[in-house]
């Protein structure tokens, strides 16, 4: 039925609204040009069952309704579903969705027993394009129900969720189990979210689940941005304890919930802000749905410049601190302080091993090429180190932790070729061309050698371009609070300029260290050539390096000794020369008993070039015994047990190839505090080497691009404000444990 209404009292509330809440061009506008609201937006509604109700608006050429202030009231469980409509910014609400031409929406829920109509009560409002909007309408319609059918009528064949023939469905759910409807409903129907300014510093959330469906408690995340505006925590109401089978035990909601969320201001005046929630569900017995966000409108009176405390360690992460830094008001020293985090990154093991490479590069070739030249060489370096760096760090806040590009640089032939490229640099400093070499070949490996040692500038900003994904993949805190700032914000200028920043911190020192290795080289001697020899065996000793990421450690530790017997050899030859007789042959001996103990160690299966023959003469330090997991499902099966077990659980994301993992392992899990105070933890370690599918998925699960990462989990719920990124001393690292697990 269509409805028609053209009383005197509403063209009285549009000739008020044209006169005092539209723009002055707007004004202008005749009420007589404007067609009837019924007209404009002509409404009706049939029932196709007794439990889906279909909603038709047929809209006049020129008009179009909002899809935010569409509503439907009639069943204490009915959900309403609407098509995706038309982006528009709007003079009145700001971005929004809006319909044209024509509108088909669906009401669904349950009806009284016996019902053979309902009254619906539809809000609506719409505007014309001259610039008048109409007050909202609303309009009760009595809908007759048909008898009730022997089987429900099947979900459209093209709907995106509907489940397939194969176990577990389109998106990794179980198979349906009796009473579950087989076709899952679009997210927006199942899981409804809507936010309520209560007052100026209160807003109140509301999530209605679908009947059927449930919301996760730990899964929700919120932020806001407005001016002047912070979310305090959620005060989320009693939960239903649920044994869910993809997430262990978890706190779930079945019904209508209401969130009330403290907002914390710095002005007390009105302010209009845009509130974005990302939460997940699933469908009992059936599919889990992907992580869904949902971004709201939220218009805030005035309020008082009321502020929570100060948040602890147990609320607010690291990571979190440098990722609100960036989207708070102070942009401009938060991107100083990223340039100040990079300079103390500097001097950590992550970059130290690009001085000797650039420092060879520049120096390598045994002459001084001067300072003007070694700084513009050094810089190209930092440079183009800096700009893959960025790009990296970019592509994984907006892609997530499958775009991780310097972990999938990290396997056995790109560390092989990378390798092999310092053996090459290395093999002319030791006067190995000159053997009798076919003459393309020395004359190849020669210019090229020369190329990358002596001053090519695109030499040397490939090997800063490759040292950034290869040498340093280490994850620190400014480096994942800028990813975590990229992904909340999708903002990936601002984030990219931090990356940058903090990217160019890091090579300062560098550029240093390049000019130093320019100018202070001698002019000429015998000098020269030591200094080339040296440099042959620093490259020597990167290449091993690169391969101690893919070799075992007793291989690695065997590598060492017979490069350092290597250079013991060629310090006693240096003996031959008068004035260096002496300290020559004190440096071959030193060296000689060095290389011999770790080749030693490494027979005896040791592993550590600086204490080889730890497992040898003395008591060998225990490491922690960790478990090992692989997948999501391996986790959530870790949890459900810890959490019956009434333990807490530190799980700790590891690789082969990251340098901070092996600072951890060797310095923080090996000291006996540390194993004492974890003596009472359920201890799993997630080695995502392979950066394979599973690995993806399991970091992909906690929003994080690469190890090293501790997390730590109490009742079954991580306890996201001690989240520790990178390598932490024993001390605070007790400490962190310590809060963990405290109630």
């Amino acid at each position: 039925m269509i409805l028609r209404s053209t009383s005197s009292a509403l063209l009285a509330t549009l000739a008020l609204l044209a006169a005092l809440a539209v723009p002055s061009r707007a004004r202008a506008v005749d009420e007589k040009d404007l067609l009837p609201v019924d007209q404009a937006f002509a409404l009706q509604a049939s029932a196709s069952s007794p439990g889906r109700i279909e909603l038709r608006w047929q809209i006049a050429p020129g008009y179009y309704l909002y899809k935010h202030r569409i509503t439907v009231e009639g069943l204490a469980d009915g959900v309403l579903s609407l098509p995706k409509g038309h982006p528009k910014h709007d003079e009145f609400f700001g971005d929004v969705e809006t319909y044209r031409t024509a509108l088909v929406a669906t009401y669904a829920g349950t009806p009284a027993p016996g019902a053979t109509t309902l009254a619906l009560k539809v809000k609506y409002q719409g505007c014309a394009d001259v610039g008048v909007c109409y007050p909202p309408q609303m309009r009760t319609l009595q809908v007759s129900l048909p008898a009730a059918a022997a089987s429900a009528a099947p979900a459209p064949a093209d709907d995106l969720l509907s489940r397939r023939a194969a176990p577990g469905g389109l998106l990794g759910g179980a198979p349906a189990t009796p009473g579950t409807d087989a076709m899952p409903l679009p997210p927006e129907q199942a899981f409804r979210a809507e936010a309520i300014a209560m007052d100026g510093n209160t807003l109140l959330l509301r999530f209605t689940p679908a009947p059927g469906y449930y919301l996760y408690r730990d899964k929700t995340q919120l932020r806001i941005v407005g001016d002047g505006l912070s979310l305090g925590a959620p005060r989320w109401p009693k939960g239903t304890q649920h044994r869910d089978e993809h997430f262990g035990d978890v706190v779930v909601y079945f019904d209508q919930v209401e969130v009330p969320v403290p907002v914390q201001r710095t002005h007390p005046r009105a302010v209009d802000g845009t509130l974005t929630i990302a939460f997940q569900g699933c469908q009992e017995g059936g599919i889990c749905y992907p992580v869904m966000t949902r971004t709201l409108p939220v218009s805030l009176p005035a309020g008082e410049m009321r502020v929570e405390a100060a948040p602890t360690a147990a609320s607010l992460a690291e990571d979190q601190r440098l990722a609100n830094s960036l989207a708070g008001k102070q942009r401009g020293w938060a991107l100083l302080s990223f340039f100040v985090f990079g300079l103390a990154l500097a001097f950590t093991p992550c970059v130290l091993p690009m001085v000797p490479i650039l420092s060879g590069l520049i120096a390598g070739r045994g002459e001084r090429i001067g300072a003007a030249r070694a700084f513009s060489l050094s810089t190209i370096y930092v440079l183009a180190s800096s700009i893959v760096f960025t790009i990296a760090g970019v592509f994984a806040g907006l892609l997530g932790a499958a775009a991780n590009l310097q972990a999938a640089m990290q396997n056995v032939w790109v560390l092989g070729a990378f390798a092999l490229l310092f053996v090459v640099l290395a093999l002319p400093m030791f006067g190995l061309f000159e053997l009798q070499l076919p003459a393309i070949l020395r004359t190849t490996l020669g210019a090229a050698s020369d190329r990358q040692r002596g001053g090519s500038w695109v030499g040397v900003a490939a090997m800063g371009a490759l040292s950034a994904l290869i040498v340093g993949p280490c994850v620190a805190p400014p480096l994942m609070g800028a990813v975590l700032y990229i992904a909340q914000t999708r903002d990936p200028v601002f984030g990219g300029a931090a990356l940058f920043l903090l990217s160019l911190g890091m090579g300062a020192p560098l550029i240093a260290f390049g000019i130093a290795a320019g100018r202070g080289m001698p002019t000429s001697g015998p000098w020269m050539v030591a200094v080339q020899r040296v440099f042959g065996f620093v490259f020597l000793g990167l290449a091993i390096w690169m391969l101690s990421r893919v070799l075992s450690g007793p291989a690695t530790l065997a590598l060492c000794g017979l490069l350092v017997l290597g250079a013991a050899t060629w310090a006693f030859g240096l003996g031959r020369v008068p004035r260096t007789k002496l300290a020559a042959r004190f440096a071959a001996a030193v060296l000689g008993v060095i290389g011999a103990a770790q080749v030693l160690g490494a027979l005896a299966g040791g592993h550590d070039p600086l204490q080889p023959l730890a497992g040898v003469m003395g008591e060998k330090q225990e490491a922690l015994a960790f478990r090992r997991i692989k997948s999501v499902a391996d986790l959530d099966r870790v949890l459900a047990d810890a959490r019956t077990a009434g333990k807490p659980v530190l799980l700790d994301f590891y690789a082969d190839w990251c340098v901070s993992c092996k600072e951890m392992e060797k310095y923080t899990f090996t000291d006996p505090d540390v194993q004492a105070a974890l003596a009472d933890y359920v201890l799993v370690q997630a080695d995502v080497t392979a950066n394979d599918a599973q690995d993806q998925a399991l970091m992909q699960r906690f929003g994080i691009i690469g190890p090293p990462m501790s997390l730590f989990f109490k009742e079954g719920a991580e306890r996201r404000g001690l989240r520790l990124t990178g390598f932490e001393k024993s001390a605070p690292f007790i400490e962190r444990v310590r809060q963990a697990a405290a109630p």
